[in-house]
Formats: C-alpha cells, sequence, structure tokens
C-alpha cells in the first residue's frame, strides 16, 4: 500500500525528520487559508501516487494565499498520468536550498537485509543517477538485531561529501526514517529531496512510503491511509474479495494459486512468446465465488485475448476451481478462449466438469501456454 506524501511525511516527522510546516487541502479555499496561516509564501503539490508531479505541472510555488487558492484551484481535478488529484498538499517554502540529497531505506532482497541508500544527486529519479553516475550512491545494510549505527550513517555523510557539522543531524534524520520504516512494517521509506536549507539545517521536502499489505493487520490506523481512488477498479475489487491481482500489459489472462506458482506461469508464457496479462493468486483455499471474482476480473481487462488457469491442489479443490470458473462463465459474455491445467485434490472431479462445459485441459503447465499463446494470437478483441 503506497502512502501520499502529506501522510508519509507525518509518519517520518513523528520519528523526529524534520518536515516543512503544511497541511492538506481538497479545495481552493481550504488551500488559501492553509497558506495565510503559513504566511502566504507556499508550495502547492498535487498529492497522487505517482512520480512527474513537477514535470506535469503539479508542484507549483505562490508567494500570497490568493496565489495559492488560484494555483490549487488549477491543479485540484488535474489527471497526472491517468490519476487525478483530489487534494493538494500546501507546504511553507524552504528558505533557500543549498542543497539535495536522496535518502531512503527499502528491502534489499538478495541480501535479506534492510538497506540504507544515499545519494548527493537528489532531487531527480534514483533510477537515473544508478545508470548514469553509480558512483554516487552509497549503501549500507542494517543488521535489525543492531539497528542502524552511527559509523553508518557517518559512512554515508562522508561519501556525499556533507558538511561534517551536519553528520549529527544526518545520522538523526536517517536513524527517523529507519524507525518509520521499521515501527510502520514499509517494505520503502524514501526522502527526495533531503535537503540544506539556506540556514544549514536539514528538511525532507519530499516524502514517500510503501507499506507491506501482508503487515497491515497490525496497523488499523494505516489501513485507513488507504487511497481507494488511486486504486485501479479491478485491484480493488481482486482486495476486498481476498484475491492478490496485478494489472500487467500483456494479452493471456492468468488465474493461478501460489505466488510462486504464478510467477512460475508468467515466465512460461514469456518463454513461449506470450506476454502476462496480470499477476493473479487465488490463494490456498479459494472458493468457488473467489475463483468466479477472479475471472470477472481478468476478463474485464480488454487486452485479455486469452486466459490461463493453473492450478496445483493441495487445500484448494480442484472441483472448487471448476464450479467457480463454471459459474463466473454463466454471469458473464466471455469470448476469448481458456486453457485449463489442474492437478492435485479432486483434480479428477474438476476435469470432468470442465470437460462437460467443452472447456480445452492441458496436461502440463508447458502445453497450457503453448495452447494459450496459440489461442490469444488468432483472438480479435
Amino acid at each position: 500500500m503506497n502512502l501520499h506524501e502529506y501522510q508519509a511525511k507525518r509518519l517520518f516527522a513523528k520519528e523526529g525528520v524534520p518536515i516543512p510546516h503544511g497541511d492538506v487541502a481538497s479545495t481552493p479555499t481550504q488551500a488559501r487559508a492553509v497558506a495565510r496561516d503559513l504566511g502566504g509564501k507556499v508550495v502547492v503539490k498535487a498529492q497522487v501516487l505517482t512520480g512527474g508531479r513537477g514535470k506535469a505541472g503539479g508542484v507549483k510555488l505562490a508567494n500570497t494565499p490568493d496565489e495559492a487558492e488560484a494555483l490549487a484551484r488549477r491543479i485540484l481535478g488535474m489527471n497526472i498520468k491517468g490519476l487525478t488529484v483530489r487534494k493538494v498538499l500546501i507546504d511553507e517554502q524552504s528558505p533557500g536550498i543549498q542543497q539535495e540529497i536522496y535518502l531512503a531505506v527499502l528491502i534489499d532482497r538478495a541480501r535479506r537485509l534492510p538497506m540504507m541508500m544515499a545519494s548527493a544527486a537528489g532531487g531527480m529519479d534514483i533510477e537515473e543517477v544508478a545508470e548514469t553516475a553509480p558512483e554516487k550512491i552509497f549503501r549500507v545494510h542494517i543488521d535489525p538485531n543492531i539497528g542502524l549505527r552511527q559509523y553508518q550513517t557517518t559512512y554515508l555523510a562522508s561519501g556525499m561529501d556533507l558538511p561534517q557539522n551536519l553528520w549529527p543531524d544526518f545520522h538523526k534524520v536517517a536513524a527517523g526514517l529507519y524507525a518509520a520504516f521499521l515501527k510502520n512494517d514499509a517494505s520503502l521509506a524514501e526522502i527526495n529531496p533531503l535537503v540544506i536549507t539556506g540556514a544549514g539545517k536539514l528538511m525532507a521536502l519530499d516524502g514517500k512510503m510503501s507499506i507491506d499489505d501482508n503487515a497491515l493487520y497490525r496497523h488499523a490506523d494505516l489501513e485507513e491511509m488507504r487511497d481507494v481512488d488511486e486504486e485501479p477498479p479491478a485491484e480493488q475489487e481482486a482486495r476486498l474479495s481476498g484475491v492478490n491481482y496485478i494489472q500487467l500489459d500483456g494479452e493471456i489472462g492468468c488465474m493461478v494459486n501460489g505466488a510462486g506458482l504464478a510467477m512460475a506461469t508468467m515466465d512460461i508464457i514469456k518463454l513461449f512468446g506470450g506476454e502476462p496479462a496480470n499477476f493473479l493468486d487465488i490463494g490456498g483455499g479459494a472458493k468457488s465465488d473467489q475463483v468466479a471474482t477472479a475471472l470477472r476480473i481478468i476478463l474485464s481487462d480488454p487486452r485479455v485475448k486469452a486466459v490461463l488457469f493453473n492450478v496445483f491442489g493441495g487445500i484448494v479443490r480442484g472441483d472448487e476451481v471448476a464450479r467457480g470458473i463454471i459459474e463466473a462463465l454463466s454471469q458473464i459474455d466471455a469470448s476469448v478462449p481458456m486453457v485449463v491445467r489442474l492437478l492435485g485434490t479432486n483434480a479428477e472431479e474438476g476435469l470432468r466438469i470442465l470437460e462437460e462445459a467443452n472447456m480445452a485441459t492441458a496436461t502440463t503447465l508447458s502445453e497450457a501456454a503453448q495452447k494459450a499463446v496459440q489461442l490469444a494470437k488468432g483472438v480479435q478483441r
């Protein structure tokens, strides 16, 4: 679950990370009131869950409350990369900026450890820095049993040529960011940019945070921060139904039980020349109603030209999956071909149900993937 900038920065501030004074507004009138309270010189920032807001015209400087109101009126309702701006953050302007720094904590999955990254090339996409000047990125891995140590932040500060008098403050900011990352079960906590102001102080001007969905049961307060308006409708329906679904750009819809099997299914589709249209894991104990919901979600994507079912029954039963497929097909107009590979618990019963409904089946995953790719090439939607 991704948080808006204002939400992330508030969580950072709870751990001692300095942020500008500001507040969020959903109307131009509210924006004017916030700007007035802040003295008039403010930044009006679109709150949408995507990058590139500044380039799209979603970040503007205002010098008076009237200007802030006018800019908010222009930005609210703006479409940025397919997302509608419904809120703006009104922050006080930083009194001069000497330097912009990138600072983030994320999970290094290869090392199975949290990792802190820092770069003096802040204020721009870190991917671009990694590609054009990788030597400007410095990394330290954090042992969760020990925590972030001062010698590690000293290494980062030294590598970035940060003025030595700011090293203690940099440690406090870095430690606060790591604390926010840890306490909120985040997979990413990012400040870009962390600036040195004209007064020689560090301040987090922007923030990003991604929360691990699997840990949200421990954070009712964070669950309430979810912006359902920014979720694709299909992903929202899947989440409410207990189905793990991520939309992709391909043409072959995938319904699989188990995340690892789902990844393998996507890989083998690509191996045979196709492109997966989604990642979809119905889970280990899916019932027929969940299967029906999952199929409706897959077919709601107009790019899908074929559907591949790959279900290995352990806890989930093959006959339940088959009934879910038949139930879904009775409720929707499905014009795309489908291939089912079904093994495991009650698989024979499930295959019998599917064969009675004249559905194509396959014994191996390779056979199923090849059939799906061939069928997709012959379909026009």
